[in-house]
């Protein structure tokens, strides 16, 4: 029995003098409004500003000169074609293996489907730079793929690429096609379509919004990778968003790094336009039936269960599989041959750290909580406020701007938004404090990323809820604070354990920002691995393996933990 049917029918609560809104509901929904734009304005939209300032700024006059001097070197226009070349390759691979792995694991029935779902949606969770070490290790000399000539090349970072982003397509086009209503596709081909005509011209184009979703997201993660790319490719193969860090910390270039931000914000909002419009039609499509169960087993006679059967299982055994066991194999090889060496030296400080590598593990989980629990609380808010549908345009149009806001930090450069705290940070706003000495802000810094991850978890739950019943609560006399808690509230915490894994994989593993704002005393892991690996020497590099293991397993620990808190049935919208 839920709870509407044990409420008893009472008589509406009166209302204000004249018909107006309470008082309380006013103050509550304005501060489920401000508290998030506070939030985004001085953590995320300041820090920006202050940075592309610096480069657009010149003897306090305004100086668009850059533009033309940063656009107009042939360096830069490398740059962008290479982001844009990875991006698109990136997207392409993730979406060509994606879609069928995601007919495989939503559509088709077989022993051990949980758990392949929950293995294909590790490499998203897993930190950049974990990810880069991985597939470095693959492919450097010496390694299980040394002789194929790929480390430091284009084609190891779209592979990584890959890696990291077909759990975006397997999530956002499985999530819609298990609710597809079979029956249209049946007719076809009782009406003599073969299953390739029948899935092109009756599933596929129901599939389109889900598709075109995934891979403007996915499109938008290729774009701004950082830890993988760093890693991997270096200065040689690198992107708008490495270039923005070169820039600002070897050639304090602050100019050109404001250039490059506002290239690759424009990329982004298109990239964000491209997805919101896709997702719109995603949700009005999950409108339309029920989740069917319409899930069979699985039929190697028919050519799509095959093809998918066989593009998932090199999927998962070559391309998730081989990096990550690779990755744990070479951090048991020592000088001294097979053993743990590697991991007793993340007790010991090496020589370019004041900690040790599990003293910053312990930093890490620290920082990730708290970040964690400001962006739950500042995503919450957020997502509670865009689930509305105002009956006035005006006020639609102000609910997709306020989504389309909160996507920004997912694209914006979180070396700019890092490097931007160290300039406006200190005396802000006239205090007599200096925040950029504080460790506050590394946690902050890491929420300003994680809550776009909890608003798209959280928000599709909320929308899915019928206004209908709202009203029903209502008419029995619930008021306004009561629907919200038993119905809004109590249907969010559905999706809380899924959302409180995202915001900490995300927290856990932020590199771009943290690389400026972690003191030297008290590292994070990531920068810890990235320092580790920036220094020559065979146990550097093993302890470098050591550690990014034990930042891997962390993180998809305790995604796992946070995954069995969520209600069955409840998943994310990118």
């Amino acid at each position: 029995m839920t709870t509407l049917e044990r409420a008893r029918p009472a008589a509406p609560a009166p209302g204000p003098r004249g018909g107006g809104v309470p008082p309380g509901r006013v103050l509550f929904w304005g501060a489920a409004v401000v508290v998030p734009l506070v939030f985004l304005g001085v953590f995320f939209a300041w820090p920006v500003a202050a940075i592309v300032g610096r480069g657009f700024v010149t003897d306090g006059a305004l100086d668009l000169g850059g533009f033309a001097d940063v656009l107009g070197r042939p360096r830069t226009w490398r740059i962008v074609g290479q982001t844009l070349t990875q991006a698109t390759l990136g997207t392409l691979g993730s979406v060509l293996l994606g879609v069928p792995a995601a007919y495989l694991l939503h559509r088709c029935t077989f022993r051990g489907r949980a758990a392949v779902r929950a293995f294909v949606t590790v490499p998203f969770v897993l930190p950049t730079v974990v990810v880069g070490v991985a597939f470095r290790s693959l492919l450097v000399e010496g390694g299980l793929l040394g002789g194929l000539g790929l480390d430091g090349t284009m084609t190891a970072i779209v592979l990584a690429l890959v890696f990291f982003n077909t759990a975006v397509v397997v999530r956002t086009v499985g999530g819609l096609w298990e609710r597809l209503d079979p029956r249209a596709e049946q007719a076809a081909r009782s009406l003599g379509a073969s299953p390739w005509r029948a899935f092109r011209t009756v599933t596929l184009p129901a599939l389109a919004p889900a598709i075109a979703s995934a891979a403007s997201l996915t499109f938008l993660f290729c774009a701004t990778a950082f830890g993988t790319v760093l890693v991997l490719g270096g200065r040689q193969f690198g992107t708008v968003e490495t270039e923005i860090w070169v820039q600002t910390t070897q050639f304090l270039d602050l100019r050109a790094a404001a250039v490059l931000s506002v290239v690759q914000l424009v990329v982004v909002v298109a990239a964000l336009a491209l997805a919101g419009r896709a997702r719109a039609r995603t949700e009005r499509a999950l409108h339309l039936t029920e989740p069917v169960d319409a899930a069979h087993p699985v039929r190697l006679r028919d050519p799509f269960d095959l093809v998918a059967v066989v593009v998932t299982a090199v999927t998962v055994a070559g391309l998730i599989a081989l990096p990550l066991v690779n990755l744990v194999v070479r951090s048991l090889r020592t000088p001294d041959g097979w053993g743990l060496g590697n991991y007793a030296r993340l007790a010991e400080p090496a020589d370019v750290l004041r900690v040790t590598p599990w003293e910053a593990a312990v930093t890490s989980l620290r920082v990730a909580l708290d970040a964690t629990v400001i962006a739950v609380l500042v995503g919450g808010l957020v997502a509670l406020v865009v689930s509305r549908r105002p009956r006035a345009a005006a006020g639609r149009r102000a609910v997709a701007g306020l989504d389309a806001l909160f996507m920004l930090p997912l694209g914006v450069s979180a070396v700019t938004v890092g490097f931007g705290f160290l300039v406006s940070m200190d005396r802000p706003f006239g205090l007599p404090l200096d925040l950029r000495t504080s460790g506050v802000l590394v946690p902050v810094a890491q929420a300003v990323v994680a809550v776009p991850l909890v608003v798209r978890t959280v928000l599709p739950v909320l929308r899915a809820i019928d206004p209908r019943l709202r009203e029903a609560a209502a008419t029995l006399g619930a008021s306004p604070a009561r629907v919200l808690r038993t119905v809004d509230l109590a249907v969010a915490l559905r999706s809380l354990g899924l959302a409180l894994g995202f915001a900490f994989a995300a927290s856990l593993g932020e590199f771009g920002a943290t690389s400026f704002l972690a003191r030297p005393e008290n590292p994070t892991l990531p920068v810890v691995i990235f320092r580790l690996l920036g220094r020559p020497g065979v146990d550097n590099y093993g302890t470098a393996l050591a550690a990014s293991v034990l930042l891997a397993a962390l993180t998809a620990g305790i995604v796992a933990v946070c995954e069995r808190l969520r209600s069955p049935g409840v998943g994310s919208s990118w």
